[in-house]
């Protein structure tokens, strides 16, 4: 059975499935690779010049509307994500995209801090849509745009050198 990168079986139970070893290995390295893969895109594009989804205007204004207090440029705060309040919250948000986002709710890794790269402290585990929506905003407002200039910096000191 190959549940990453394959559908699920609709005779899957997920509720009584045994907590098979490789399934969660195969999660890991998925949510890695998709992690490694967007940084890799950040430093050769500017992420003020990226598209995530064809729908990230809407999930942008979705995300002003449903979270006015929340600010692209700070470092979140995971234990009130995901607070009994902050994950109610964020499950409206997300399943707005049930049918409209693929994979949606598959686990991905999100920087807490903006200004950080991906380390053990500054990294959450996440739904993707959850990535998406905070990832946009953070590309929208240019705050991903130093890892491009970094790369471009690092780039042509190598070749300087």
């Amino acid at each position: 059975m190959s549940v990453v990168g394959g559908p699920v079986p609709k005779n899957f139970d997920a509720e009584n499935a045994d907590n098979l070893e490789d399934i969660e290995k195969q999660f890991a390295v998925k949510a890695v690779q998709h992690m490694a893969t967007y940084w890799s895109i950040l430093e050769k594009v500017k992420g003020s010049t990226l598209r995530l989804t064809k729908i990230d205007d809407e999930i942008y204004e979705h995300l002003k509307t449903d979270f006015p207090e929340f600010d692209p440029a700070a470092t979140i705060d995971e234990d009130e994500m995901k607070s009994k309040t902050g994950k109610e919250r964020w499950r409206k948000f997300l399943m707005a995209y049930d049918k409209r986002v693929d994979d949606y709710n598959f686990g991905t890794m999100l920087r807490s801090n903006p200004k950080a790269e991906y380390t053990e402290e500054d990294t959450i585990f996440v739904p993707r849509m959850q990535f998406y929506a905070i990832e946009i905003a953070r590309n929208k407002l240019g705050l991903n745009d130093w890892i491009y200039e970094k790369a471009q910096q690092e780039k042509a000191a190598g070749s300087s050198a």
